[in-house]
């Protein structure tokens, strides 16, 4: 089959790979239909998430057919159509059974390596890392899919694959980072970054009442997709962002703010940014946190904030200080998918969201190495890439 493969830093490519096979009774194949290219993708294509290989098959956002599956799962049949969530969970841990799934105990099979790094592993994800299992992605023809009795949806109705395909991650994680921040009525939400989760985190704060919600970013074309979605917008090349926050709540700050972004974040200053780049590119710290050291200084007084941005490790000057004076709220988490799957499939079915609004280009799987460039270096305006086998 065909699939795209890392194959270094910078570099991947549409390679002849095996076919996947059932490997445990739990496992399914599916014949992959629409598959994406995520901002955490990026992470990877840039070098930043350790324990890459070259050859890994890329990709944790797809949905398809499915066309085999082993004798233990009973939910579903060749032919179903489902979407498949990027957190592989067995669905009989601890973590599974609080509904936590990003956390599974049992689908990483390399929980000692992610240990190292970590403290304590998470679940194992597509496509992202030996770190996190290992699992061979979704931009591919095809894809194994393990304990497929817990993960994927089948989408029983005609809604096209462009209106579902992203319940396997960015709409519940933008879902997810506004349910993190309790919000209530009246509450004013910030988030930082306008990229497809960060849209579907203001989409979602105003699905759960919050009366205003600020989009920060610096990409104009990404800025109006946030105001169409209903958001008022900040430019941080333009503005100071935490004078701009003060002004619009009267000098409280936000009840609560989203970092959006994660580990590559800019920042106008040129010395700020050269700062991190610096440590960045000697090892001396793994990501970038411009935008969550931004989020915890403009969050007001006992406010929350909430981590749904990809980070891979250690980062420098975290102003714990303040964190800690003004009693505030830290949130994070890879999304657990399977928790939000029907919620967000019957807001789907109803009207409530039509997840598609993120989408600016469609190209074939072949194409993913151009797809990988126009969404790394915003050519042509874009804001998400779908794939088609």
């Amino acid at each position: 089959m065909k699939a795209n493969c890392w194959m270094g830093r910078n570099t991947v490519e549409v390679r002849d790979v095996p076919d996947p096979k059932i490997l445990n009774s739990r496992d399914a194949i599916v014949r992959i239909t629409s598959t994406a290219i995520c901002g955490s993708d990026l992470h990877l294509l840039d070098g930043y998430v350790l324990t890459m290989k070259k050859g890994d098959i890329l990709g944790h956002e797809f949905m398809g057919e499915v066309v085999e599956v082993g004798p233990s799962v009973s939910n579903l049949r060749v032919g179903d159509r489902v979407v498949v969530p990027f957190p592989i969970a067995c669905g009989n841990c601890s973590a599974c059974e609080h509904e936590m799934f990003s956390l599974c105990e049992n689908s990483n099979p390399n929980a000692g390596l992610a240990e190292k790094f970590m403290g304590h592993a998470p679940a194992g994800i597509f496509g992202y890392s030996h770190m996190l299992g290992g699992y061979p992605g979704g931009q591919a023809e095809y894809a194994r899919v393990p304990f497929a009795d817990i993960g994927p949806i089948k989408i029983e109705n005609e809604l096209p694959d462009e209106k579902v395909l992203f319940l396997s991650d960015i709409l519940p994680t933008g879902w997810m980072g506004a349910e993190m921040c309790d919000i209530k009525p009246g509450d004013v939400i910030a988030v930082w970054g306008a990229g497809p989760v960060g849209q579907f985190a203001v989409a979602s704060a105003y699905l759960m009442g919050a009366e205003r919600v600020i989009s920060i970013d610096r990409l104009p074309y990404r800025l109006k997709i946030a105001e169409r979605a209903g958001a008022e917008t900040i430019d941080y090349e333009d503005v100071d962002v935490q004078e701009a926050l003060l002004d619009i709540t009267a000098g409280r700050g936000p009840d609560a703010c989203i970092d959006a972004v994660g580990m590559e974040a800019h920042h106008p200053n040129p010395a700020m940014y050269a700062y991190d780049r610096t440590k960045q590119a000697t090892r001396m710290e793994t990501d970038r946190p411009y935008a969550l050291r931004e989020a915890i200084m403009a969050c007001r007084n006992g406010g929350t904030v909430s981590v749904i941005g990809a980070y891979a490790g250690f980062v420098d000057k975290f102003p714990v200080g303040t964190f800690m004076n003004r009693s505030l709220t830290l949130r994070s988490g890879q999304c657990h998918v399977q928790r939000y799957l029907k919620p967000l499939l019957r807001r789907i079915e109803n009207g409530d969201i039509d997840p598609s609004f993120v989408i600016t280009h469609r190209l074939p799987l072949r194409d993913a190495p151009r797809g990988y460039d126009m969404f790394k270096n915003k050519v042509d305006d874009c804001n998400k890439v779908v794939l088609s086998a």
